[in-house]
């Protein structure tokens, strides 16, 4: 008896899958850049200062797009202060710390050219002006005449840089934020900032942060909707501010659908603004870890910040709750342009970096199976699973799973939350078993505590193997995320279909926007 099914339709709709949800997030903050992907002298570095050991890992994994440079950082944040040859240090008001600017914009451009990543800037929105958003825009876009681009180019950078996607503040909602407004004042604020940006390049793909909350996000999408592309939402689902006691791995995976839940809730908002197929969602700073920085500069409490790079923390709880958001975006990838895992080096990071070299952790070999593995279009499937008792009342489903397409082969991503048993999935296409052989990759550990190391880098890293299914059944190991790739050979209906001789993939036709209506996923 199986312990999940997964049935896939040859009508089943599908929707395209954009990239940029396996994208990342770097600020200044402790080691994440400076030590982290910038370490001028270092014998690891090139002659900008950027870590090439760091750059080939990153290259490996897929970036996509990286925001930055903030984060709470960015609401103090003056980017004249890191332009330029004639650059002086700052004290960073967010983390109280000095602020060397030798890290700018330019070297962030050339740093996403170097790993191959799009580059996403947040603006500052709590100290910041609008006119001083628009003005960084048209110093990083602008081939005109104006004073902006024309200090570039007495940079030295003839060209604009071609920034794509700008945001409006950092969860300027809360009050640990510097500069946090109101609703009505945040409203305004964005609605302005946006208009003059969109005079400046009205190319861009704008954002502005903002929360699942009606009474928060409906007011600014009344004002600032007729400027805006996406809306930007945070989360963190184990909040480590200021107790570093990371929660154990049935507490974290029992949490795995609270992402999709607030992806849902701003869905509505969203249509309750009349903006259905024209706003999207950005997620664009998630983990499953919250970053430690208990309150004060003083030496303690920055040096405290060197627990988020306890390599303990970052277990296959931590793969298996990153694989479950990811699903959760994938079936709302009709409305989920973005998401960004935070940060991208080092603090919570899939890659640790120090100043001998690089430890690859859990995150990082699940974010590279399903930004290199996983097709370019979502599935809808039917899938139902075994319960998983959390503890605290808390039951969710023992296997998660999503289906997409890539050319003529359905890839599978199958994930069993489960802490100590192995289970069985059956797979069927219009009714039939799939049987035969696929290229399966296989993520998991020792224990649900497993985590690499300077020591043992490779405990935890994907194996790749040949899977014969009998009857359309796969084998699950525990605390496991899988990645399956179905060929046209071993499914021919597959081939079928996208050639159109036998049952159609049924497309959604787009929106002018090019969004597309949801697809409601369910256990």
């Amino acid at each position: 008896m199986t312990s999940a099914t997964l049935s896939i339709s040859g009508s089943a709709p599908v929707t395209p899958i954009r990239q940029e949800i396996f994208g990342y997030f770097i600020e200044h903050f402790h080691r994440l850049i400076y030590g982290g992907i910038f370490e001028p002298g270092s014998p690891l570095s090139d002659e900008r200062g950027f870590r090439l050991d760091v750059a080939d890992a990153l290259r490996e994994l897929g970036t996509g797009v990286v925001r930055w440079p903030g984060g709470c950082f960015v609401s103090a944040y003056h980017w004249v202060d890191g332009v330029g040859p004639d650059r002086k240090p700052r004290f960073d008001k967010a983390w109280r710390v000095d602020e060397p600017n030798t890290f700018g914009t330019a070297e962030f451009i050339q740093w996403c050219e170097l790993v191959g990543a799009t580059p996403y800037l947040c603006t500052n929105a709590g100290t910041g002006t609008p006119e001083e958003m628009a003005d960084w825009l048209e110093y990083c876009n602008s081939n005109g005449s104006g004073s902006w681009a024309q200090l570039r180019r007495e940079h030295g950078n003839v060209d604009a840089f071609g920034v794509p996607y700008w945001s409006i503040g950092n969860e300027n909602y809360g009050t640990w934020e510097i500069g946090a407004k109101s609703a009505e004042e945040w409203s305004r604020y964005v609605t302005e900032s946006a208009k003059m940006m969109r005079r400046v390049d009205p190319s861009v793909h704008l954002l502005t942060a903002a929360r699942a909350d009606l009474d928060w996000t409906l007011p600014l999408l009344k004002s600032a909707g007729p400027y805006l592309d996406s809306v930007a939402i945070h989360g963190y689902w184990d909040p480590l501010w200021i107790d570093d006691s990371p929660i154990d791995y049935l507490t974290a995976v029992g949490r795995s659908m609270q992402p999709e839940q607030d992806i849902r809730a701003m869905r509505s908002i969203i249509r309750a603004a009349g903006y259905e197929n024209e706003i999207s969602i950005a997620f664009d700073e998630w983990n499953l870890r919250g970053w430690h920085h208990p309150p004060g500069g003083d030496d303690d409490a920055i040096a405290a910040r060197d627990r988020n790079d306890r390599h303990e923390t970052y277990t296959m709880a931590d793969a298996v709750f990153s694989a479950g958001f990811l699903n959760g975006c994938l079936r709302n990838a009709d409305v989920v342009s973005m998401a960004n895992l935070a940060p991208l080096v080092n603090g919570r990071g899939p890659l640790f970096v120090d100043s001998t070299g690089i430890v690859k952790r859990t995150t990082y070999y699940l974010m590279q199976m399903y930004a290199r593995l996983l097709g370019a279009e979502y599935v809808e499937s039917t899938a139902s699973s075994a319960t998983l008792d959390c503890g605290d009342g808390v039951h969710i489903p023992a296997v998660d799973a999503v289906v997409t397409r890539r050319g003529d082969a359905l890839v599978i991503a199958l994930v069993n939350r489960h802490p100590d048993a192995i289970l069985d999935c059956g797979i069927s296409i219009d009714g039939v078993a799939v049987t035969g052989t696929a290229q399966r990759t296989t993520l998991t550990g020792d224990s649900t505590d497993a985590f690499n190391s300077p020591e043992n880098p490779d405990r935890v890293v994907p194996t790749v193997s040949q899977e014969h299914m009998d009857d359309g059944k796969v084998t699950l190991p525990a605390h496991s995320i899988t990645v399956l790739e179905i060929p046209q050979s071993v499914a021919p209906t597959v081939g079928d279909w996208i050639r159109g001789e036998g049952q159609q993939w049924r497309e959604i036709e787009p929106t002018s926007s090019g969004a597309k209506p949801h697809v409601d996923w369910a256990f």
